[in-house]
């Protein structure tokens, strides 16, 4: 591929924004590239593109979960400048400041978010996509079979999870899948961003909390909190926990329930990437005590 920036900026002109002239590479993502654009007035842009979209309807799908979010929930998102197959531009955020202010902060309109748009089923009406993997949001009445499906069994046939869990991982796992309704509670469906680690909380220009990356569906709350608890969040980020526990009601098992939760996200980063990051060793500990003893 040639060089990101040159790329980025090929994409931006074929996309109609002729008058950028400028593209500074942006840290942070894994599946696409992406850079910060400045146009010709002064003003600049977010851009992301991917070398070979998995699907035309990525950004799609990315554009209108940043829509609702900030429609249906209230949760700042950045606004949708343009949004085709080849190209997703925003308006630009910055940073987030790692205060306890702003985690507070957040900690309220996460939970607004989830407590405003609860719904009586679980799903969403079209399919979405984290990173380059298609997420399957099949309308469902229970959250339990929803979640055991489409969130973790659907990653067992992908090439790099056989690769990396052998056939009693994929026993146990079937084993914890099937036990679902001893181990959570009862739980409606409501909005949820679905893609929550740590790298996708920034700032507003004024720093309000804002989100990227959506990849939205009407699943568990506890969902998004087990992505950000278990995605090193910083230090300050301990005032959130305990702010939206409070505000949502939380028992005091919730705590436990989180490494279940997250086996979702850790299944999608073995599926997309060489390097897993620790992953794999994460599941299959979850995974040992539903492991069968010979």
């Amino acid at each position: 591929m040639t060089d990101p920036t040159s790329f980025l900026l090929e994409r931006l002109h074929a996309a109609g924004l002729t008058d950028v002239v400028v593209v500074e590479p942006a840290p942070g993502g894994l599946a696409a590239i992406a850079g910060v654009a400045r146009r010709g007035d002064g003003t600049s842009v977010f851009v992301k593109a991917f070398d070979g979209p998995p699907s035309d309807d990525v950004f799609a799908a990315e554009a209108e979960g940043l829509t609702v979010l900030r429609g249906a929930g209230g949760v700042v998102t950045p606004e949708v400048v343009r949004a085709d197959r080849e190209v997703l531009v925003l308006s630009v955020l910055r940073p987030r400041p790692d205060t306890g202010a702003f985690w507070e902060r957040f900690a309220h309109a996460l939970a607004r978010l989830h407590a405003t748009t609860r719904h009586p089923r679980f799903g969403w009406h079209r399919d979405n996509w984290l990173g380059r993997r298609r997420q399957v949001n099949t309308w469902t009445d229970d959250g339990f079979e929803f979640f055991a499906r489409h969130r973790l069994l659907r990653w067992l046939d992908e090439h790099r999870v056989r690769e990396a869990l052998d056939a009693a991982d994929r026993a146990a796992l079937e084993r914890l899948c099937d036990r679902l309704p001893e181990l959570l509670p009862v739980r409606p469906a409501c909005l949820t961003h679905g893609d929550l680690w740590a790298l996708n909380v920034m700032a507003t220009p004024d720093g309000r909390p804002a989100l990227i990356d959506p990849a939205v569906s009407y699943t568990w709350a506890e969902v998004d909190l087990a992505h950000l608890w278990t995605t090193a969040p910083p230090p300050e980020a301990k005032v959130f926990f305990e702010r939206y526990a409070e505000l949502t009601g939380l028992d005091r098992d919730w705590r436990a329930r989180m490494p279940i939760l997250q086996l979702r996200q850790h299944l999608a980063v073995i599926a997309q990437f060489d390097s897993d990051w620790g992953a794999a060793e994460l599941v299959r500990a979850t995974l040992a005590p539903f492991r069968r003893r010979r």
